[in-house]
């Protein structure tokens, strides 16, 4: 392995390193978020995207040149013609060609997670001071709010009696006159039932009389009718 895929590996074993301690619990959001926001990082930081073009740059030109070698000796042709000596040569510089893409792509691949890690423990981070904050100010807000609420409910009980009051008195006023509203109705409703029964009484006494007017009329029709005759 040449210096330069050498290093390359070490790089992917330190990004291995790096993954590792990112994704295991081995520090909180806390502190990671505290040791992303240290001086040197901070200063790192400021041209970090710089140094990710770079990096990306470099590891996409391998990666590119370890396709290249791979796809110049994948070619089999004429390999029952050349000589042991020289197949095992090609088969050899295949495997380093394929071995090195590997590292390449997971090398790019890892710089990529890396990147995202950081960025989402950064906003885990921000989120939990956030939500601590808030929930601070959601307490002092509760206990506040049951401090007047305990005012207010001793002045509404209060208030709340003696409105009760009053319209306990204003029911029993309108009870009252809807009491006697209700005994000027039957009043009303019995002088009208007695008007009524004296009205037919009054019909039947007139009916009467008018069957034994027209009882008369018919007999003296009937009796002049005969003395005609």
């Amino acid at each position: 392995m040449s210096l330069v895929w050498t290093l390359i590996a070490g790089f992917l074993y330190a990004e291995i390193a790096v993954v590792l301690l990112l994704v295991l619990p081995v520090a909180s959001p806390y502190k990671w978020n505290r040791f992303f926001k240290s001086k040197f990082l901070a200063m790192i930081g400021k041209q970090s995207h710089i140094y990710f073009f770079v990096i990306m740059s470099v590891l996409v030109l391998l990666l590119l040149d370890a396709i290249r070698e791979m796809r110049k000796y994948s070619s089999t042709d004429n390999v029952g013609e050349v000589h042991l000596n020289v197949e095992m040569q090609h088969s050899m510089r295949l495997f380093r060609a394929q071995r090195n893409f590997y590292i390449c792509g997971f090398a790019v691949f890892l710089v990529l997670v890396i990147r995202r890690l950081v960025t989402l423990i950064s906003s885990q981070a921000n989120l939990l001071a956030q939500s601590e904050a808030s929930m601070k100010q959601a307490q002092s807000a509760t206990a506040a709010a049951r401090s007047l609420m305990t005012d207010k409910a001793d002045k509404a009980k209060e208030a709340t009696e003696d409105t009760t009051l009053n319209e306990l008195n204003k029911l029993k006023e309108r009870v009252q006159e809807l009491t006697s509203d209700l005994n000027r109705e039957k009043k009303d409703k019995e002088a009208v039932k007695s008007q009524a029964e004296s009205l037919n009484r009054e019909y039947d006494r007139l009916t009467e009389e008018y069957s034994k007017l027209q009882k008369q009329i018919t007999i003296g029709a009937v009796g002049k009718a005969d003395k005609d005759e």
